[in-house]
């Protein structure tokens, strides 16, 4: 009898640790930047080149093409960005060809996402990178290797884009 209890005990405490675990895992899931699905079809705000030479150069040196959510074209003449906003950047190389500056393969899609409440720490907004052409995560602290940047950006609700008429 004694080993029956200790057994069902065993149990119910194992499940209990794995269903605290599931959970918070979901939990964590929930707190992450998602992958911007159908990004390309948004409204395309710009485009830049970072070459050699710019303070950026070495982690985002190339083309960047940056797309916008509608919740985002709503708030872009005018700052702050509701919850739900969107900004993609979609950076890709830059190769030199006949003269021309052309798209090679996609280094990142880099994301910001408007969230006051789940994004307090990092003035509101959720920052991820994803790798390539895949969705592999890049970012492993938000608020140093993104934030850190953008809180030169403050008055502009952390947005270094900018509206062009």
């Amino acid at each position: 009898m004694k080993k029956i209890l200790l057994f069902t005990l065993t149990l119910v405490v194992f499940g209990s640790f794995l269903f605290i675990h599931i959970a918070s895992s979901g939990e964590k899931d929930k707190s992450l930047v998602k992958y911007p699905e159908g990004y390309r079809i948004w409204t395309h705000v710009k485009s830049m080149v970072i070459q050699k030479g710019h303070p950026m150069y070495d982690s985002f040196g190339g083309i960047h093409h940056i797309y916008a959510n509608e919740e985002v074209l709503k708030a872009l003449k005018d700052a702050p960005y509701p919850d739900g906003s969107v900004i993609v950047f979609d950076i890709l190389e830059a190769k030199s060809k006949n003269n021309a500056i052309v798209e090679g393969s996609r280094k990142v899609v880099a994301v910001m996402q408007k969230d006051a409440n789940k994004f307090a720490d990092t003035g509101g907004w959720g920052f991820e990178g994803f790798k390539g052409d895949t969705k592999e995560r890049v970012v492993t602290d938000p608020k140093n290797d993104c934030f850190h940047c953008h809180k030169s950006q403050i008055l502009a609700d952390f947005v270094f884009s900018k509206y062009r008429p």
